[in-house]
């Protein structure tokens, strides 16, 4: 049931994407367990990460303590990863006819190191388009938190802040435009929704906006 996805893979492939504290974690918790409820099998995954050099990678550009990372060494080093998790994890998964839930992909990318970082959303995009031989989501769900709030709900807890949550308010709104402009240039391929909703609507949004796939 899976021939109008636009990969033309009989597996279907959802990322969620949204500003740090938007409540990913959570609703991808909740989209396996219903997915895998009704026969699916699901690889939940998550950028950068996935794979080993994948995880290596994430620690190098997310941890603190590992010295100066400029802007363009590090929008490389989430590409490699990417291009890593796409051919080790993601294709062979869409291949199988499995479901993929990513937390974070190309869009992450675009908002945080395109416009966070300054260095421009076409070039970031390209070589990420690049890195991914061109894969894209069947569906984004995009949850949108104001920068204040994904702060106070990343402070909540006894985890320290990582490199990019530890930027301003500032850099983080940046990034909440960049990822609504993103949705804005293709509806069709994305679902946005307010991260400040309760948990269980979400959930039921994101499960209503799914193409239809056969376990």
């Amino acid at each position: 049931m899976t021939s109008h996805l636009p990969h033309g893979l009989p597996g279907l492939f959802v990322a969620l994407e949204g500003g740090d504290g938007a409540g990913k974690s959570t609703q991808a918790t909740l989209l396996c367990r219903a997915l895998e409820a009704d026969g699916h099998t699901v690889v939940r995954t998550r950028e950068p990460g996935g794979t080993p050099i994948g995880e290596a990678l994430r620690s190098l550009v997310l941890e603190h303590g590992h010295g100066e990372i400029d802007a363009r060494t590090e929008a490389l080093m989430f590409a490699a990863s990417r291009a890593a998790h796409v051919h080790q994890v993601i294709l062979p998964a869409l291949r199988r006819g499995d479901v993929v839930v990513c937390d974070r992909y190309i869009d992450s990318s675009v908002a945080y190191q395109g416009a966070g970082r300054g260095l421009g959303t076409a070039p970031v995009l390209d070589v990420n388009l690049w890195a991914t031989e061109g894969l894209r989501p069947d569906l984004t769900v995009l949850l949108d938190v104001d920068p204040a709030e994904g702060r106070s709900r990343r402070t909540a807890g006894a985890a320290p802040e990582d490199r990019l949550e530890s930027e301003p308010d500032g850099f983080h709104a940046s990034i909440r435009a960049a990822f609504l402009d993103l949705a804005r240039l293709a509806p069709e391929r994305y679902l946005v929704l307010n991260a400040s909703g309760a948990p269980e609507e979400l959930h039921a949004a994101i499960l209503g906006a799914l193409p239809r796939v056969s376990a």
